[in-house]
């Protein structure tokens, strides 16, 4: 939902801070005013083209800012925490225009491209207007609204899943027949690689011990003569270590009659002779293991040499060497077996193929159950909506093979007037039109996106009276759950917002400044009776305004009961 809207130095805004409630806000002002300004400064939120002239003539940069809740908008959430920006509640977009080019586009302080702009934004907010119609303009999402309608969502899933299978074996199939054009071929290399490998006989590990005797042997010497160095200092030699220590430990062991504190000391040193000796004597056997072989030298240097040579045409680890060798086997198996492989691979495509046939068809019979009925709805709506000559058509068109998201394509036609064929929507209706059949669409699928900010623009284009209460009464009525911001010229739309926003033009010292500010209720009143009788506002309007907003809240009213 927008919370705070903030633009600087656009057009004809200075400066313009705002902010927006949930529910049903309208923006009334005169001809002129700004109105359309303020709906464009919301488009480049959503990644409209930056162009230099909408820089505030006295201005070098322009920026228009939004603070988003994103409390209801848990895909949003993920997708941010996904990119890795700041966990939180709230979104800051800043998009800055600089006359020399140089635009640029941040997300709560982080600097994003365009692309990630739309991306995120397309799921905050939709501009219904002349030129943003972009959910209504594009075939793709139709699919996605009747979905939505119909309450798809697990049948199109089931199909998604079922193409995957088919896909995924598809794709084997096709791999194998490859292998079948270049078998022996194939065969020979797995063949020589599996009896190189089984030759090898490697064991997890082997490298790491090979290693270490290598460097004992390469060693021996230096090894010999520190340890029997150690051994005769510590043991062998004549006045060795371990014969001091003893002597020192008698003599102390001496005074304990004289003084018990040489009991501690004397086993102290006592210790030390035991832990030397037990040193010596592991140097002694050590150098018993010392052995100078030059031909076991010359087994693990070439040993370790298979094994490097082994790392370097399979992996760069023993585990993941014999890894490899059990994949090389599996395939050998695959290819040895080629024929009774190929059978159970059709087999099972054959199975899939009828399973996707058949989640295909069942959705194939939903949607088409679904399409005629969101095309009675929505032509029922917009029949409330000044355009009691129209008809709205949902159209399926079957794909030759079931593809992801079921056997079919969807677009949305119309038939402006009796006896017209219906043409695609898209290349038809206008600005005005296309707002008031989003509109008509978002009554009649609640759910329709996960947008939380809806904007409308010229959704009274051409109608007024009772026509016009209706537009009202379903903006009103679609605004329950979310937010809905609407530009409106009609007080019939007006009397039913929960927030009016009025928008002025100001001219001082020969510069022009729009506004936007919020009306207190009698300010409300007062603007309605301008838009109900023009400059001119007499006692009668102001009555007219009043008794128009009171019956809009009856209605409003027994809309929640």
């Amino acid at each position: 939902m927008l919370i705070e809207l903030t633009i600087r130095n656009f057009a004809t805004i200075d400066r313009l801070h705002v902010a927006f409630r949930s529910g049903f806000n309208v923006l009334t002002g005169e001809t002129g005013a700004g109105k359309s300004i303020i709906i464009d400064a919301v488009g480049l939120l959503l990644g409209d083209r930056a162009r230099p002239e909408l820089i505030r003539s006295d201005a070098d940069e322009a920026s228009v800012e939004a603070l988003i809740d994103l409390a209801d908008a848990p895909q949003v959430l993920k997708r941010l925490a996904d990119e890795g920006f700041a966990e939180g509640d709230e979104l800051l977009i800043r998009r800055t225009m600089n006359r020399s080019g140089k635009n640029r586009v941040y997300l709560n302080g982080a600097l994003v491209t365009l692309t990630q702009l739309q991306t995120i934004s397309a799921d905050l907010m939709v501009i219904y207007g002349q030129h943003e119609q972009q959910q209504l303009q594009r075939s793709a999402a139709h699919l996605d609204l009747l979905d939505r309608y119909a309450g798809l969502k697990g049948d199109v899933q089931e199909c998604g899943a079922r193409f995957f299978e088919v896909h995924t074996l598809q794709q084997r199939i096709e791999k194998l027949a490859l292998a079948e054009r270049d078998r022996q071929h194939r065969l020979d290399l797995l063949t020589f690689q599996q009896q190189e490998l089984e030759q090898a006989a490697l064991q997890i590990g082997e490298d790491e011990e090979l290693e270490v005797e290598r460097r004992r042997l390469l060693n021996a010497g230096q090894l010999a003569e520190v340890c029997n160095s150690g051994y005769a200092q510590l043991y062998e030699d004549e006045g060795a270590i371990c014969e001091r220590l003893a002597l020192l430990a008698t003599e102390q062991e001496s005074l304990v009659r004289v003084d018990p504190v040489f009991a501690e000391m004397a086993e102290l040193v006592r210790q030390a002779q035991y832990g030397l000796e037990d040193v010596a004597s592991r140097l002694r056997d050590y150098v018993g293991q010392v052995i100078f072989d030059p031909e076991r030298q010359n087994a693990i240097e070439e040993r370790l040499a298979l094994i490097a040579n082994l790392k370097r045409k399979y992996a760069s680890a023993i585990v993941d060497i014999l890894a490899c060798k059990k994949r090389i086997e599996a395939e050998l198996s695959e290819l040895a077996n080629l024929d009774a492989t190929q059978t159970a691979l059709l087999g099972q495509f054959d199975t899939a193929k009828a399973r996707l046939q058949k989640a295909a068809a069942e959705l194939s019979r939903k949607r088409s159950a679904a399409a005629a009925e969101l095309s009675g709805a929505v032509t029922h709506e917009l029949f409330d909506l000044a355009m009691q000559k129209a008809r709205f058509e949902v159209q399926l068109d079957p794909l030759d093979t079931p593809e992801a998201k079921g056997g079919e394509r969807c677009q949305f036609y119309l038939s402006a007037n009796p006896g017209e064929p219906p043409k695609p929507l898209s290349r038809i209706a206008s600005g005005g039109e296309l707002s008031r059949i989003m509109l008509a669409i978002r009554r009649s699928i609640p759910q329709a996106g996960g947008t939380t900010t809806l904007i409308f623009d010229e959704v009274d284009a051409g109608i007024g009276g009772v026509a016009a209460s209706k537009v009202g009464e379903k903006l009103q009525s679609v605004a329950c759950g979310l937010q809905v911001l609407c530009v409106t010229h009609l007080p019939q739309v007006a009397a039913f917002a929960d927030w009016h926003y009025r928008v002025e033009k100001e001219q001082s010292d020969a510069v022009t400044r729009t506004t936007l500010a919020i009306l207190d209720p009698e300010e409300r009143v007062t603007e309605m009776a301008r838009m109900l009788g023009g400059a001119k506002i007499t006692e009668r309007t102001l009555e007219h305004a009043r008794e128009m907003v009171a019956a809009s809240k009856q209605i409003h009213t027994g809309q929640r009961v």
